[in-house]
C-alpha cells in the first residue's frame, strides 16, 4: 500500500520557468519541505527524474523499503515526481529509489537536500535553513564594501585546516568554534573579506571541496546549516564580507550523486567530449539543457539569499569556456563557427551573472577563476561581455612568482616580468591571487619560492607583498602565507601557528597587517584601482639596478603615493624625477625592524631643482636592500584651503 499522498508546491508558472531554464529559486519547490497538509504535519518531496519508471522515498522511517512510499509523476511532462508523507520531521534520513527504464534501482541522495550525512554513500536529511539573522546593518551597506571603488583584500580559507582541534585528522572545529577564533583574527589583520573554499557537501576530503555531491547542503563536517550561518553572521557583524567558492563546472561520479541520476545523462552532457573532464575524472554539466541551467542558477541564488553570501568565486571557468581544455586534437568537437569556445557554457555564465546581479544589484560580486585571455569576462553582458564583477589575474601571479624565484644576479634579465601586467591590467577588473593552488603539489610554500638565505627569503616576500598591495586591483592571500608558513599546505592538519613565536614570521604577519590597513585607509590605493587614473610609472626600465618606481593616485590630485621596489640585496642611493612643488615623506618601509628587517631607514635627501628623467626636479633616497618603500605626497596647504572654500560656496 502506497503511503504517499498527493501534494504539490509547483504552480503552472513554476513548471513553465523550470522547462525554459528561467526558474532561479527552485530550492523553494524541489527537495524535502516540512508542510502541513489538511492539519497533518509531514514532509513534501519532489525530484526531477524524467526517465524514471518509478520513484520511491526510502529512509530510516521505512527501513529503506522502496515499495511503501512511491511518489506521483506530474501530468505536465516536466519529469517531476512528488508527494506528501505524513509524520516525518526534521532529521529524517532519506534517499530516492529510482527505477530506470532497464529495471535497475538507483539509490540517489536528494540534489536539493539542505543537509547530508558524512559518509561515502551519504543519505540526505530533512533539514531547514531557518535562522534568525542579525546582520541587517551589513546587508544594507555592503554595496559599498563590494564596490569596485572600495578596498577588497581577501583571506582565502580552507575551513578544515585553518585550525584543528587536536591531532585527529577528522577532529574538525564546528563552524561556531571557528567563528570564535577566525573573526577576531581576520578583523585584527585588516582583511575586508574572507573566501571559503567550497562549503557545499563533498564526500572526498582530498578534493578540498571541489568535487561536490550536495550542491545545496552546507557540509556537515563542521556542523549544521545554522552553524555556518552563525559564522557568516559573526563575520558580517564585524564588517567582514564572505565570498564562497562555487563549482558549476563539474561533479563526481558517486553512485548517490548526480551522475546518471535517473539512468540517463540527465545533469551531465552525454557526449564525453563535452561531458567528461579528463583531468578530474568528473562529469561536466549540460549547459544547453534548460532544467540544468535552472538547477545551477538557483543554486547560486540559494547561497546568496539563504546564507547571505556576499559573492561567489566561480571555479574552473577556463575549463567551462573552452571545448579543447585539457584535450588533444581529435578529442573535442568545434562549435558551429569552427572555434573552441563552448557557446552553451558562455551563454550559461552570461545568464548566471545577469540573474544574480538583477536580484542583488551591486551588493554582491561574482569572480571568475580564469587563466586564459578569454575576452570581456568582466564586461557587461549587454555589451557582449560575460558579466563577472572580477577575474583572477593569473598572468600577474605567474610572472610575479617567476621573478621572485630568480637569483638577484639574474633579475635584470627578467625585469619586465614585473612591468608586463601594466600592459593589460585595465582590460578586466582584476583580483591578484596568491591562492591555495600555488602552495601545493610540490610547488613549495610562498616563503620557499623565494631565493637566498632565510633573511633574503623573508625580505623578498615582504617586498613581494608591498608590490601586491600597491599594485592596481583587488587582493587575495591564502591562509598561512601571511606569516610565512614554511611547509606546503596540508589539508589534513592545522596551519603551523607555532611559527609565530619566531621573529621572522611574526614580523611578516605584522607587515601584512599594516599593508592591509594602509590599503583600506588610503583611497589612493583603491579608488582608481580599475582605471588608468590610479597608476603611473616613474621608472620601469632600470634593469641594472632592479629598481621599480611608480605612483598610485586617488581622486584628489594631491592624494598620491610613490612606491619604490629595490629588488637587489644591497643598499642604494637612488635619484628619482619628481614634479615641481612636490614634497615627499617616507611612510612605509618593509625593511623596518618591526618587520624583522635590517632596520635601514630610508630618508629623502639632496633635492635638486634640475630636470631629471623627464621631470623638472629630483629627489634622492637611500634604499634598503630587498625592500619596498612607500612615500606619501605631502598635501599642498594652499590647494587644500582652496578646495574647502570652493566646497563652502
Amino acid at each position: 500500500m502506497n503511503s504517499v499522498k498527493t501534494y504539490t508546491l509547483f504552480t503552472d508558472h513554476d513548471i513553465y520557468l523550470f522547462k525554459e531554464g528561467k526558474h532561479y529559486k527552485l530550492y523553494e519547490k524541489f527537495g524535502a519541505h516540512s508542510v502541513d497538509k489538511d492539519g497533518v504535519k509531514g514532509v513534501y518531496f519532489s525530484v526531477w527524474a524524467p526517465n524514471a519508471k518509478k520513484v520511491s522515498v526510502i529512509g530510516n522511517f521505512n527501513n529503506w523499503n522502496d515499495k511503501d512510499h512511491i511518489l506521483f509523476p506530474r501530468w505536465d511532462g516536466s519529469g517531476i515526481w512528488e508527494g506528501f508523507i505524513a509524520g516525518l520531521t526534521w532529521g529524517t534520513l532519506y534517499k530516492y529509489a529510482i527505477e530506470t527504464p532497464r529495471g535497475e534501482i538507483l539509490e540517489k541522495s536528494d540534489p536539493y537536500a539542505l543537509s547530508w550525512e558524512q559518509n561515502i554513500q551519504a543519505a540526505s536529511l530533512v533539514s531547514t535553513t531557518w535562522y534568525e539573522w542579525s546582520d541587517e546593518k551589513w546587508l544594507k551597506n555592503r554595496w559599498q564594501k563590494n564596490s569596485l571603488n572600495a578596498p577588497i583584500s581577501v583571506y582565502e580559507i580552507h575551513l578544515g585546516s585553518w585550525v584543528r582541534e587536536g591531532c585527529n585528522p577528522k577532529q574538525f572545529l564546528n563552524y561556531r568554534d571557528i567563528a570564535k577564533k577566525l573573526v577576531p583574527y581576520v578583523k585584527e589583520m585588516g582583511f575586508t573579506h574572507v573566501e571559503f573554499m567550497p562549503v557545499m557537501e563533498y564526500p572526498y576530503d582530498p578534493s578540498w571541496g571541489y568535487q561536490i555531491t550536495g550542491f545545496y547542503a552546507a557540509t556537515s563536517r563542521f556542523g549544521s546549516p545554522q552553524d555556518l550561518m552563525y559564522l557568516i553572521d559573526e563575520l558580517h557583524k564585524n564588517d567582514i564580507g564572505v565570498i564562497l567558492d562555487w563549482v558549476p563546472s563539474h561533479f563526481p561520479g558517486d553512485a548517490n550523486g548526480l551522475y546518471r541520476f535517473d539512468g540517463s545523462y540527465l545533469y551531465e552532457h552525454e557526449d564525453p567530449r563535452k561531458g567528461f573532464h579528463p583531468d578530474w575524472k568528473s562529469h561536466i554539466f549540460n549547459y544547453g539543457r534548460n532544467e540544468v541551467k535552472s538547477f545551477l542558477i538557483s543554486n547560486a541564488m540559494f547561497w546568496l539569499e539563504r546564507y547571505h553570501a556576499d559573492g561567489l568565486r566561480v571555479d574552473a571557468v577556463t575549463s567551462m569556456l573552452h571545448l579543447d581544455y585539457s584535450r588533444n586534437e581529435g578529442e573535442w568537437e568545434p562549435n558551429i563557427y569552427g572555434g573552441n569556445v563552448n557557446l552553451e557554457a558562455k551563454a550559461f555564465l552570461q545568464e548566471f551573472n545577469t540573474a544574480v546581479y538583477k536580484e542583488f544589484g551591486d551588493s554582491i560580486i561574482t569572480i571568475a577563476e580564469e587563466s586564459s585571455d578569454f575576452p570581456m569576462l568582466t564586461k557587461p553582458v549587454h555589451d557582449g561581455g560575460v558579466g563577472f564583477g572580477m577575474k583572477w589575474m593569473m598572468g600577474w601571479m605567474h610572472d610575479t612568482l617567476d621573478y621572485f624565484k630568480e637569483d638577484p644576479i639574474n633579475r635584470k634579465y627578467h625585469h619586465h616580468k614585473l612591468t608586463f601586467a601594466s600592459m593589460y591590467m585595465y582590460n578586466e577588473n582584476y583580483m591578484m591571487p596568491l591562492s591555495h593552488d600555488e602552495v601545493v603539489h610540490g610547488k613549495a610554500s610562498l616563503i620557499y619560492k623565494m631565493v637566498g638565505d632565510e633573511w633574503q627569503k623573508f625580505a623578498n616576500l615582504r617586498t613581494l607583498y608591498v608590490y601586491m598591495y600597491t599594485h592596481p586591483g583587488a587582493k587575495l592571500l591564502f591562509m598561512g602565507d601571511e606569516f610565512g608558513q614554511t611547509s606546503e599546505w596540508n589539508f589534513t592538519q592545522s596551519l603551523d601557528w607555532h611559527l609565530l613565536k619566531y621573529p621572522v614570521h611574526k614580523g611578516l604577519q605584522t607587515l601584512v597587517k599594516d599593508l592591509n590597513h594602509m590599503y583600506r585607509d588610503e583611497p589612493a590605493f583603491y579608488e582608481n584601482q580599475f582605471n588608468k587614473d590610479g597608476f603611473e610609472w616613474v621608472e620601469a626600465d632600470d634593469l641594472e639596478n632592479s629598481v621599480y618606481v611608480y605612483l598610485r593616485k586617488g581622486k584628489r590630485k594631491d592624494d598620491v603615493f610613490m612606491v619604490i621596489l629595490n629588488l637587489l640585496p644591497r643598499s642604494l642611493d637612488y635619484e628619482i624625477g619628481v614634479d615641481s612643488g612636490t614634497d615627499w615623506e617616507v611612510v612605509f618601509n618593509s625593511d623596518d625592524e618591526k618587520y624583522n628587517g635590517s632596520g635601514v631607514k630610508p630618508t629623502v635627501f639632496n633635492e635638486k631643482n634640475e630636470e631629471y628623467s623627464g621631470k623638472p626636479k629630483s629627489i634622492s633616497l637611500n634604499l634598503p636592500p630587498l625592500a619596498g618603500i612607500i612615500l606619501k605626497l605631502k598635501k599642498d596647504k594652499k590647494y587644500k584651503l582652496q578646495r574647502i572654500k570652493q566646497h563652502k560656496r
